[in-house]
């Protein structure tokens, strides 16, 4: 059966393409341009379909135009950037914008159900994981309660099951990379927000690469704080020995070991980081041109204009009131 249209329930907010460099442009000759707080403007939006906490649950995103698009795929992965043949490609800026990223919020902070961009679905919309026939939660790993931080993905990025990194030696996992947001605020699901890396972490999860990025929401009120990972150390002690071992047991409770990692557990810095978000970003670009073998990876897309797997807005529509996903 179809699943019925919900309310509109969540608006999450961002900086149109270019909507930043217009902003420095306005600003008198040596002022900064750094990414403080900011006011923002609505540029994705989210749509339930089905009913939380069942299979049949999706959250799927819209652009400020009220068109349906995939948060994998359509949501550029910098803050600022320019378009190049449909895809959103880096220009120069100061240090501070460099190191903005459009993060896509998947699970906030303190909650359990193991919510992840459907990969494998048209259009990519987020929904519950489903393992042996049975929603996951995540369970409570003392003494803390649910994800210790909002989670989430940066968009136009793929750890390429297929391609072996050569710090870790292995493949990558066949996701987005994952963010660890670890600012003050309890974000929402299906949010977009900016936020600055500080470092990563690299769990190996089954013999695979999972890169655990670290990052802070730019408008948190201590964001200005926040410019490494050493920072963390410094303003938020004991947090990143809490992510290690969180990560490292989370999986007991299901009855698997302890989860391993690359470099002895140690976090890695921004600049480390930033390269693993770059090749990453290599990889999905290699993915929407249909130059790598993309497996079960759907890669149907509303923006990026010159990839083989682009689809029109009416044909996007389509896909979701077909109720296929359900």
């Amino acid at each position: 059966m179809r699943a019925l249209l919900l309310p509109l329930l969540r608006t999450s907010w961002a900086w149109p393409v270019g909507a930043a460099a217009a902003a420095a442009a306005r600003l008198p000759r040596g002022a900064s341009a750094g990414p403080g707080p900011r006011r923002t403007m609505t540029l994705y939006r989210t749509e339930e379909r089905g009913q939380p906490h069942s299979p049949d649950y999706r959250l799927f995103f819209k652009n400020v135009a009220g068109h349906y698009i995939s948060p994998f795929h359509d949501i550029p992965l910098k803050v600022d950037s320019e378009e190049e043949n449909g895809i959103p490609t880096k220009r120069a800026r100061n240090d501070e914008y460099e190191n903005v990223f459009n993060m896509v919020v998947e699970v906030p902070r303190w909650t359990n159900a193991k919510m992840e961009i459907a990969t494998k679905e048209p259009l990519n919309p987020i929904k519950q994981d489903v393992k042996d026939g049975k929603l996951r939660y995540v369970a409570n790993i003392f003494p803390h309660k649910g994800y210790i931080w909002n989670y989430g993905a940066l968009p136009q990025t793929w750890e390429d099951p297929h391609r072996k990194d050569k710090s870790t030696d292995c493949c990558g996992d066949n996701d987005p990379i994952d963010v660890c947001e670890i600012g003050s605020k309890v974000l929402s699901r299906g949010e977009v927000v900016h936020v600055k890396i500080l470092g990563v972490l690299a769990l190996i999860d089954q013999g695979e690469t999972d890169w655990k990025l670290i990052a802070i929401n730019v408008n948190d009120p201590e964001a200005s704080k926040f410019h490494d990972i050493e920072d963390v150390k410094k303003y938020k002690p004991g947090y990143l020995e809490a992510t290690l071992n969180w990560f490292r047991f989370y999986k007991i409770p299901e009855g698997k070991p302890e989860n391993q990692f690359a470099f002895n557990g140690e976090f890695k810095n921004k600049a480390f980081a930033l390269e693993i978000i770059k090749s990453t970003h290599e990889c999905w670009k290699a993915l929407l041109m249909d130059k790598c073998d993309g497996g079960a990876i759907n890669c149907t897309n509303v923006q990026v204009c010159d990839s083989p797997f682009h689809c029109s807005q009416e044909e996007a529509r389509s896909l979701v009131e077909s109720g296929e996903w359900v």
